[in-house]
């Protein structure tokens, strides 16, 4: 993973209430509240660390063990009710962005979402043809422990498969659901209830989205690993063939070693008993 570089953070009124839902990173792996909100970027304002719009891949990053997405959509096809790709962001364990490109449309746009999507046709300009995206993300999770929030929807837009078990949805996790009142809870809701934090008051931004997912998925860490080893049990350990051969030549040795002990036991009995008799005629 990256290192998370320091920056001038400005003072926060306490009534914007967003540094306590922070603090709980205070201890763990980033161990201060500006390293933490740096990660973030969540309410906070900086001074020289803008969000890198379209930068692609992040070069120098060393990637750990899990990486959060979130895409943003389109409409093409009939009255543009088809989901087209149309950006992706891809940020680290600590939130450190990782990628972030818009994707140029294979099809004719019906509808740009813009309200929501936060894209226009005017960022088709340096977008990225989807073949590149698709193989530069491929790269990003190949190995990793994926998260997201309803993140097959965005596996489907990338064409991309990634296995079940490498996989922690913050839409479906068990402990989430209390905050859906019976559908799938909101990324909103949860940043919200769960952080303190508002998102998506007008424009998406799927860089931001990300964030959240994956500081969601932080602070519950402990409780995704519980709910994962139910689902995916780990497989008992097979002994070694090798093992095993090695233990039943030991049991056999073992066993002629008590066996040569018994003849000998009994051999010195019966030659006690014959000496006995003898001294007795």
């Amino acid at each position: 993973m990256g290192n998370t570089q320091s920056s001038k953070i400005d003072p926060i009124p306490p009534e914007r209430g967003v540094a306590p839902s922070l603090s709980i990173w205070a201890g763990g792996e980033v161990t201060t509240l500006e390293s933490i909100a740096e990660a973030y970027k969540l309410g906070l304002k900086f001074d020289d660390s803008p969000v890198r719009v379209n930068e692609g891949l992040v070069p120098g990053l060393e990637l750990g063990k899990y990486v959060a997405i979130d895409c943003e959509m389109v409409g093409v096809g009939h009255e543009g009710r088809v989901d087209s790709l149309a950006r992706v962001s891809a940020v680290d364990f600590l939130g450190q962005q990782i990628y972030d490109s818009y994707v140029l449309q294979r099809e004719k746009v019906v509808d740009w979402r813009t309200k929501v999507s936060g894209v226009a046709p005017r960022h088709m300009k340096e977008a990225r043809p989807f073949e590149e995206v698709q193989a530069q993300m491929m790269a990003v999770l190949r190995g990793r422990v994926l998260i997201g929030h309803d993140v097959k929807h965005d596996l489907l837009a990338l064409e991309i498969k990634h296995i079940d078990s490498m996989i922690r949805d913050t839409s479906r996790h068990a402990g989430f659901q209390k905050y859906a009142w019976g559908l799938r809870p909101s990324l909103r809701v949860l940043a919200q209830e769960l952080l303190g934090v508002e998102i998506q008051k007008g424009e998406h931004s799927s860089l931001e989205d990300a964030r959240v997912a994956m500081l969601l998925f932080r602070t519950h860490k402990t409780a995704f690993d519980m709910e994962h080893l139910r689902r995916f049990p780990q497989p008992k350990k097979k002994p070694n063939k090798k093992d095993q051969s090695k233990s039943s030549k030991t049991t056999r040795r073992l066993s002629d070693v008590e066996k040569k002990k018994g003849i000998k036991a009994k051999a010195k009995s019966r030659a006690k008993a014959k000496k006995s008799r003898g001294k007795k005629r």
